[in-house]
């Protein structure tokens, strides 16, 4: 009937590791308006259907439960042949068993940053924070990457006159120190998990790492920062005592991530030849965007040797949106309801 009416309900979310961002909505002559939407704490709940079913209900509640069209939701790990595995969940969707479970005909899953690299063309001026200002390259290739709860990355193409995301797991790759304090802290951290990935570093559990590396060095911390990490996200409390200088050991550990974040995101944009321009998005980068925007992490970004010239002429952006993954999930479902 909704159909019908020339009205389409559509379901749509960002699933991460910490949170899944959901949103009911109506589509009506090309308008989008929000039914209901809501923020769950992934990690409350054994599998995603169970977290949909409290969504629901919270709708329902509030009298928006209408037929649902179309769905899509951005899942924080690979997804294969509609099902996803989320990495830092343990959780395996199946957009198939979504479908018939809630009476969905048209169910998509998109990797998290497939889904931001979708989300990309929608942000305003205003809801990107530059860098590096540069002329990017028209059509080429974009780059967007962010660090969270894990450290996820896409690669966009322009083909058949539009940019098409390109799924990646690229922030497993190992990681690569530079210096002899980065040699050290990989040193460190392969006793206590064997082989070291880039996420193992650049995430929030990352920065937690970094911290607790530059402590085991005999540096002390703030009796404030460590009640603080005891009380709430430990990387939270880092991240909030570095910003406001408040403890020493924290702006470290702050400013190593965020050199370490710089060299990542450069070695990303140099192996996808990101001319079209480099988004940082994630769940870290907006929250730290005054440390970001110091100049460390384009120094970091930039400094490839006899390639630094070529890195400086990428546009490179923090996105304050973060809604991203949302947006992208909301452009796919609304394609999948049109057909």
């Amino acid at each position: 009937m909704a159909r019908e009416m020339g009205r389409r309900h559509l379901l749509v979310g960002d699933v991460g590791g910490t949170h899944a961002s959901l949103r009911l909505l109506e589509e009506h002559g090309g308008d989008v308006q929000v039914l209901h939407e809501g923020t769950l704490m992934s990690q409350d709940y054994s599998g995603f259907d169970l977290l949909l079913d409290e969504f629901l209900a919270q709708a329902s509640a509030k009298g928006a439960a209408p037929r649902i069209d179309a769905a899509c939701f951005s899942m924080a790990g690979p997804v294969e042949e509609g099902a996803a595995q989320l990495t830092n969940l343990g959780w395996r969707v199946d957009s198939v068993r979504l479908g018939l479970r809630f009476g969905i005909q048209q169910v998509a899953l998109l990797n998290d940053f497939a889904a931001a690299g979708l989300g990309i063309a929608l942000l305003e001026a205003r809801e990107l924070l530059p860098l590096q200002s540069a002329t990017a390259v028209a059509r080429g290739t974009r780059v967007v990457l962010g660090a969270g709860t894990g450290l996820g990355m896409c690669v966009l193409n322009w083909e058949n006159g539009d940019y098409v995301a390109h799924a990646s797991e690229g922030g497993h790759v190992d990681f690569a120190p530079v210096d002899e304090t980065q040699d050290a802290l990989l040193v460190h951290l392969r006793k206590a998990l064997g082989r070291v990935s880039c996420e193992r570093v650049l995430s929030g559990g990352g920065l937690v790492h970094i911290f607790d590396f530059l402590r085991s060095g005999g540096r002390a911390a703030s009796s404030s920062l460590l009640d603080a990490m005891q009380g709430e996200d430990p990387a939270a409390a880092i991240a909030r005592h570095a910003l406001a200088g408040l403890d020493v050991l924290a702006g470290r550990a702050l400013d190593l991530f965020v050199e370490i974040y710089g060299q990542f995101a450069g070695n990303v944009a140099l192996t996808a030849y990101a001319r079209g321009g480099v988004y940082i998005a994630g769940g870290i980068a907006h929250k730290i965007r005054a440390k970001m925007s110091d100049g460390s992490f384009m120094r970091a970004f930039n400094a490839k040797g006899r390639f630094s010239d070529l890195m400086r002429s990428i546009p490179v952006h923090v996105v304050l949106n973060e809604k991203l993954g949302v947006l992208g999930a909301t452009r796919r479902a609304r394609q999948l309801a049109s057909v």
